[in-house]
């Protein structure tokens, strides 16, 4: 069941919400592209995508020694509306535009 305060409790981290932003642009991300893009560590990125998922905000897939991750299809419109408001609000800012970046293999500057 998600609830406003559990959602935005998880929004509260900018860990996992990078790795949103970078999931509802791309659709679906391995650990790896995340850790790539964020320039950041294997734990540290597997344990947020793990609060992620246990919420239910995302769900992930293994193909092989890989997982992906992408966000859950059957969230609730209104969750949809605050990772979209968020993306909309933060797509072109620093860290989030160098990370979409780093994950489309560009050197683009914001």
């Amino acid at each position: 069941m998600f609830t406003p305060s559990g959602v935005f409790n998880l929004l509260s981290d900018e860990t996992r919400l990078r790795c949103l932003i970078l999931l509802h642009k791309k659709g679906k991300l391995c650990v790896c592209e995340l850790i790539h893009a964020l320039s950041s560590t294997q734990p540290k990125i597997s344990r947020h995508l793990s609060m992620l998922r246990n919420y239910g905000i995302v769900i992930d897939e293994r193909k092989g020694q890989w997982v992906y991750y992408s966000l859950n299809p059957s969230l609730p419109e209104w969750v949809n509306k605050i990772i979209q408001s968020n993306f909309d609000a933060l797509a072109s800012l620093e860290p989030y535009c160098s990370d979409m970046a780093r994950v489309e293999g560009a050197n683009v500057i914001c």
